[in-house]
């Protein structure tokens, strides 16, 4: 199939904020793959590495977009969980 990849790297502040939004993102690899890509993740301390291998060009930028838009959302939900936190 491995005819198009990227790897996409997040560095955040602390490990443990690695951990949450890896954590939280980790539970759609294998949902989400299906015949035109497949997605691994791995964190590594303060890191999130994401590998996309797909088919073509097409299943790759949706790949992309779907990974973008759930590292997004868990990074601004874990802020919101955090300024909740921080207000009591």
């Amino acid at each position: 199939m491995a005819s198009h990849d990227a790897t996409l790297e997040f560095e955040f502040e602390t490990p443990s904020r690695a951990r949450l939004v890896a954590e939280s993102v980790a539970r759609e690899i294998g949902e989400i793959d299906d015949e035109r890509s497949r997605t691994a993740l791995e964190r590594d301390g303060r890191d999130i590495l994401i590998e996309i291998v797909a088919a073509d060009v097409i299943a790759l930028r949706a790949a992309l977009n779907t990974w973008f838009s759930l590292i997004d959302v868990a990074e601004r939900t874990a802020d919101a969980g955090e300024r909740v936190l921080e207000s009591r």
